[in-house]
């Protein structure tokens, strides 16, 4: 698992992850907001399998 998600990729990913759940705990989205787990934890630990899977690397000294 070499990470692949990089600088603004990493930052965007938890504050958008954090977003949605804090809405859905919030009552101003309903269960999907669940979903903002997803991009937190990939923005937590750098690695997202989607892009290992197209070829994407977003970290500046990686190669997909």
């Amino acid at each position: 698992m070499k990470a692949n998600v990089g600088g603004i990729d990493r930052i965007l990913r938890i504050v958008v992850g954090l977003a949605l759940i804090a809405a859905t705990l919030a009552g101003a989205l309903p269960v999907w907001g669940w979903i903002g787990v997803v991009p937190l934890l990939t923005g937590l630990v750098s690695f997202c399998p989607v892009y290992s899977l197209i070829g994407v690397c977003t970290k500046k000294d990686g190669n997909a």
